[in-house]
């Protein structure tokens, strides 16, 4: 799939902006590959800057906004000509921690990811729309998700949440949790569960959120369980059974 939007950068007669991803599909760690390519308008122009840029959209107490969490320079310094045309071709690492937006190769419910082209010229800057991009999880992830799903529990959708979590080195502000619907044969006991990964070179954290019912004496509360998992461990655990474990753990008096 190729991407082509197309930025008019300032105003009538100026330099137009194609960026082109052949493949807009990565995982946290990954790479995206494609080329920008720059087309001169009807006058010579002095290119300062072209950045690109990761943006997402997080959740706020004073509502949603797209926040900026990743920026690669991929040219700058340079006199475009009238008429002359510049490819410059990029590969734009993904950092660990960036948020999966697909699971099972589907798009995940309530997740925005994309890459955003600027342009800087005489000091000013013009920012163009997303192209959006495809974060897959990576193989430890996808295992541990898909045991959720084994065991019962029913994905709802995914969000990202502005702050941090406590205890956890983080490199971004924000956070993503993974909500699933507890499976009947615990719905008594808790509502769902909220899975959030924060990922490095060697391996992820795992912290899961259990959402956990009141009684008649009794308000309702969270439960918190921390684990981690190296990349090395997806093909050779149960996960199934780890997770399993997790939840019994977790939901223990």
């Amino acid at each position: 799939m190729v991407f082509a939007r197309v930025l008019r950068a300032f105003g009538v007669g100026g330099p137009t902006v194609d960026t082109i991803l052949p493949n807009p599909a990565t995982h946290p760690g990954g790479t995206l590959t494609g080329e920008v390519r720059i087309a001169g308008g009807e006058y010579d122009v002095v290119i300062d800057n072209i950045v690109l840029s990761l943006v997402t959209r997080v959740e706020a107490e004073d509502g949603d906004a797209l926040i900026e969490f990743h920026r690669v320079s991929v040219a700058g310094h340079f006199t475009l000509p009238a008429g002359a045309r510049e490819d410059i071709p990029f590969q734009m690492s993904v950092p660990w921690e960036t948020p999966i937006t697909h699971l099972a190769g589907k798009p995940l419910s309530g997740m925005t990811m994309g890459v955003r082209t600027e342009l800087s010229v005489a000091k000013a800057v013009d920012k163009g729309d997303l192209d959006e991009v495809a974060i897959h999880p990576l193989p430890v992830q996808e295992k541990i998700l898909s045991a959720f799903d084994h065991l019962g529990f029913r994905l709802r959708h995914a969000h990202l949440e502005n702050g941090g979590i406590y205890g956890v080195r983080q490199e971004h502000p924000f956070y993503q949790e993974i909500e699933f619907a507890a499976p009947p044969e615990l719905t008594k006991t808790i509502d769902e569960v909220e899975v959030t990964f924060v990922a490095d070179p060697t391996g992820t954290e795992i912290i899961l959120e259990f959402d956990k019912r009141g009684g008649l004496l009794s308000a309702g509360s969270d439960t918190y369980a921390r684990h981690r998992a190296e990349h090395t461990e997806s093909e050779t655990t149960d996960w199934v059974s780890k997770v399993e474990g997790w939840v019994h753990e977790a939901l223990s008096p």
